[in-house]
């Protein structure tokens, strides 16, 4: 999956809302226009940090509906994301991927913990156990 989501942003009297409308929960307000942009990639990380706390999947960016309102989750986020659906879909808990991976399962618990400084080597290791890697994408600052 592409981990990128469109927002939205609204002035609502003194405040600019901006919001991740595919992702419940991330949204963010700011008298300032540019904090609220700055701010909503935060609200995005923390709504889909719940959405793994959960155990619920990892709701799917929608299609981009103003060019230039997207939020571009960092690369070891993404990394760690696509790692959380891929034990899902493999249906493999902590404790099995830490058996694999040769570690603690407190190990793979820090791999899914999107506030923690992960290696993306890990993280693509653990990946490949799953079956699974990780493909860069490069586009101008313009482009969905």
């Amino acid at each position: 999956m592409r981990y990128a989501y469109p927002y939205t942003l609204d002035e609502d009297g003194e405040f600019w809302l901006a919001r991740c409308p595919d992702v419940r929960g991330a949204a963010t307000n700011s008298r300032d226009r540019a904090e609220a942009i700055v701010l909503v990639a935060d609200a995005l990380i923390a709504a889909l940090g719940g959405h793994m706390h959960l155990g619920h999947p990892i709701p799917a960016p929608g299609p981009i509906r103003s060019p230039g309102q997207i939020v571009t989750l960092p690369p070891i986020v993404a990394a760690k994301l696509a790692l959380y659906e891929a034990m899902r879909a493999k249906g493999v808990n902590n404790s099995e991927l830490a058996r694999q991976l040769g570690l603690q399962e407190n190990a793979v618990r820090r791999l899914l913990d999107l506030d923690h400084r992960s290696h993306i080597d890990s993280v693509q290791q653990a990946l490949a156990l799953l079956g699974r890697r990780l493909v860069v994408e490069d586009v101008p600052l313009n482009a969905a």
